[in-house]
């Protein structure tokens, strides 16, 4: 299989700084697209998986799974997109297609297991997956999205994976006008659920540790804010059809699980690397379900970023250049970041 030189910007220890040099990636294929990365949002699995959290780490890595860019050439076979589209890529660039789930357009939940973009046993090509940052990727099309051309850029390459991880269970919990929809934390995620979940047309309540996030809440569209810390007002806290968990430390849920009313389910979209403890008591009374939910499905990825062009949604992010991308990797460890740190990728090109 032929190659080419392609520069990234990735890590070769989970303790050293990630820093620029060049990998091989596969020229287009019949069946594939390349594309010129234009912009790569960074999320906290990009963090965990560069310092190695969850384990399994294959250095190097080049992180990045939020990833807008432009067409620039195209297999043989693809006929969906042309030079010049604006398209994305997120978390999935491949499946078994076989299976039941991938049938349903459910590839995340393949149950011969889809390839992550980036660190993953590239099964079909050889060797390992690298991410977004990177000047310029090859997908197979079929994992490939359009994205609207009148989203701004930047600000809608969080969707590809932010979005759509809030997006999917808010749909499958069918939030809507009538329903309580809780949303713990005011993260990357958070954030967008918030305003995705009101879009949606549900009553949004947002639990929160800081108070000062009080205003921001309000901003991005929050009906209702409780200060989690606060025991009266989460005892006073209306009854919730669903809450989303957001958050990626460790963090007690029963509190949180008292608040549903029967039926309902928290469902958990952050990645904590520790365990999580659940009371059985405070699930049984009221039978009531702690669920997870793991990104989404291209079709549903295509689906969200139409979903948030319609309802004029984007992430709100900090855009930054790639000599900033160590610093915001500590900046994000901290949560000092409101939403979102976005890379202009563009930068390799002059390096």
């Amino acid at each position: 299989m032929k190659t080419t030189t392609t520069k990234v910007v990735g890590t070769e220890a989970a303790d050293a700084p990630l820093r620029e040099f060049t990998i091989e990636r596969r020229t287009v294929l019949p069946d594939d697209v390349q594309i010129e990365i234009l912009y790569c949002g960074i999320c906290h699995s990009d963090l965990h998986a560069a310092r190695n959290d969850w384990g399994g780490t294959t250095y190097p890595i080049v992180p990045g799974h939020e990833i807008v860019g432009r067409v620039v050439e195209v297999g043989e076979n693809v006929a969906k997109f042309k030079a010049g589209d604006l398209v994305g890529v997120g978390c999935i660039v491949d499946s078994c297609r076989q299976c039941h789930y991938c049938h349903e357009g459910e590839e995340q939940y393949c149950e011969n297991g889809w390839t992550v973009v980036f660190n993953a046993a590239d099964h079909k090509h050889g060797g390992i997956t690298y991410g977004g940052f990177s000047e310029k990727i090859v997908v197979d099309a079929d994992y490939v999205v359009r994205v609207p051309e009148t989203l701004d850029l930047p600000s809608a390459a969080p969707i590809l994976c932010a979005g759509i991880t809030v997006y999917s269970p808010l749909k499958h919990w069918q939030a809507g006008p009538g329903k309580n929809v809780g949303i713990i934390g005011i993260g990357g995620l958070g954030h967008m659920a918030i305003k995705i979940a009101k879009a949606m047309g549900a009553y949004v309540t947002v639990f929160t540790t800081t108070a000062a996030k009080a205003a921001d809440a309000e901003r991005l569209g929050a009906d209702k804010i409780v200060l989690s810390t606060a025991a009266e007002e989460m005892k006073n806290c209306a009854k919730q059809d669903m809450i989303l968990d957001t958050v990626s430390a460790k963090h007690d849920v029963n509190s949180y699980i008292s608040l549903l009313k029967t039926d309902g389910s928290l469902v958990l979209v952050g990645l904590p690397a520790e365990q999580l403890e659940i009371g059985a008591f405070s699930m049984v009374n009221g039978r009531k379900s702690f669920s997870g939910s793991n990104i989404g499905g291209i079709a549903e990825t295509q689906e969200v970023l139409d979903f948030c062009a319609t309802h004029n949604i984007t992430a709100d992010i900090e855009l930054i250049q790639v000599n900033q991308i160590n610093e915001a990797f500590e900046r994000l460890e901290k949560n000092d970041v409101k939403y979102r740190f976005v890379v202009d990728m563009q930068g390799l090109k002059q390096c």
